[in-house]
């Protein structure tokens, strides 16, 4: 399996599941200029508790800040849930996230609706 078809086949899971979910971050730039990307993102509006429920071999590296590991194969594809992220106290790290159902409220992540996986 490759880093993409990971990160498609939790997509697939995902949609099948009634869930959005898109490619994002540094793997949306590297095809973009049509190179390969060292690793896949996705973002989704499943919850954290909702990815870990779909993928039982999952860790929640981020759980607070709506990231979710899902390692496969060898591979590993982080999975966030849409987020707002609300106040850097520390200028760093939020103080609060709110998850969204929206992608277009995500504001820490550049996500390119043409990279819908």
């Amino acid at each position: 399996m490759t880093p993409r078809e990971l990160a498609n086949s939790i997509c697939e899971s995902l949609h099948r599941s009634g869930f959005q979910a898109l490619l994002v971050g540094g793997c949306v730039r590297d095809l973009l200029l049509g190179r390969e990307p060292a690793d896949y993102d996705v973002t989704t509006d499943a919850t954290p508790d909702q990815v870990m429920a779909l993928f039982p071999e999952s860790v929640a590296v981020g759980a607070r800040f709506g990231v979710i590991l899902i390692p496969r194969d060898g591979l590993n594809v982080e999975v966030a849930t849409f987020r707002s992220d609300i106040g850097y106290s520390d200028g760093r790290h939020p103080d609060r996230v709110t998850f969204s159902k929206k992608a277009q409220e995500t504001c820490s992540a550049a996500i390119s609706p043409s990279m819908a996986c």
